[in-house]
């Protein structure tokens, strides 16, 4: 875990959420397992293969000098994930977790929850995604926004924020759409958005009624037993595009799967959505780097040009 280390030897005190170690990316060769992840004032370290104790302790005692170092007098607290097959566990390592723990991403505030569940309410690796979005509301204000699998409403909140007027927030988990309104109270963006908790695939009319859109935003899960699997499902979201997306709006195409690559996407696309075309693929934050980028988070923007 020398690798690990060493960027934990040159950390500097983290003031926005953000990524600290991608071991995931393939760029640290026996790293492949680890990521460390800030969510001020709390560091989160993940591995994705068992670990030991005394590895552990290893990281610990690594993250201690350091934070003493750039942090003097100030706690460190860490929380350590272990991911797998199963069910994820969550452990508090060092010092405390916020009980209403919020941070901060381009000046805008969401809340996160890392000693609970897989994720943590706030997706660090979507940062871009999150930015073309501030451009497009910016660029097209009053613009209405399609909010699909809208998880907690992170898009939504930096849309209404950008300019949008109106941002329709879909997903089938009312808890996570629960702290997405919370999401929206922290940035004093209420107003303008909406929250169905509905199964996509069974609401298609009350989605087609509040529309069309000049944004549609689908990121689904790329795998989620019962609800949603990429390989037979994107096809279905991509042909509700022409019915969803107004003359010479966008849509922002995501996936974040290993197993399919940008061109499943754009193929997906030309054959379900004949309309549109391919604008760009969004980089990943430069905190992402993969040493093979179609193994990474794919986001597409795509326009309805007939």
């Amino acid at each position: 875990m020398q690798a690990l280390l060493d960027h934990i030897a040159s950390l500097r005190q983290p003031t926005e959420a953000a990524r600290l170690f991608h071991g995931r990316g393939g760029r640290f060769p026996g790293h492949e397992q680890w990521a460390l992840d800030a969510f001020p004032p709390v560091l989160l370290l993940t591995s994705f293969a068992p670990v030991s104790e005394e590895a552990l302790v290893t990281v610990g005692q690594a993250l201690e000098k350091r934070w003493a170092e750039i942090a003097p007098g100030e706690p460190l607290n860490w929380v350590f994930q272990q991911r797998d097959e199963f069910r994820p566990s969550n452990r508090l390592m060092a010092g405390s977790v916020p009980d209403t723990h919020v941070v901060q991403e381009d000046g805008l505030q969401f809340g996160v929850h890392l000693l609970q569940g897989q994720n943590h309410g706030f997706f660090l690796d979507m940062a871009e995604g999150r930015r073309w979005v501030r451009r497009w509301a910016q660029a097209h204000p009053g613009g209405k926004v399609l909010n699909l699998f809208a998880y907690t409403c992170a898009f939504s909140v930096v849309a209404l924020q950008a300019g949008a007027s109106e941002v329709v927030n879909v997903d089938m988990a009312s808890g996570a759409l629960s702290i997405g309104r919370r999401n929206h109270q922290l940035n004093g963006v209420q107003a303008g958005a909406q929250f169905l908790a509905h199964d996509i695939f069974n609401s298609w009319a009350k989605i087609r009624r509040a529309g069309p859109y000049e944004l549609v935003i689908m990121d689904p899960p790329s795998f989620q037993k019962g609800s949603f699997v990429a390989t037979k499902d994107y096809a279905r979201l991509a042909r509700r595009l022409p019915e969803l997306v107004a003359p010479g709006g966008h849509a922002l195409v995501c996936l974040n799967t290993p197993k399919l690559d940008t061109a499943f996407l754009r193929e997906v696309v030309s054959a379900e959505a004949p309309g549109f075309e391919t604008v760009e693929r969004l980089p990943n934050p430069a905190s992402f780097e993969d040493a093979d980028p179609e193994r990474a988070l794919k986001v597409l923007v795509v326009r309805r040009i007939s």
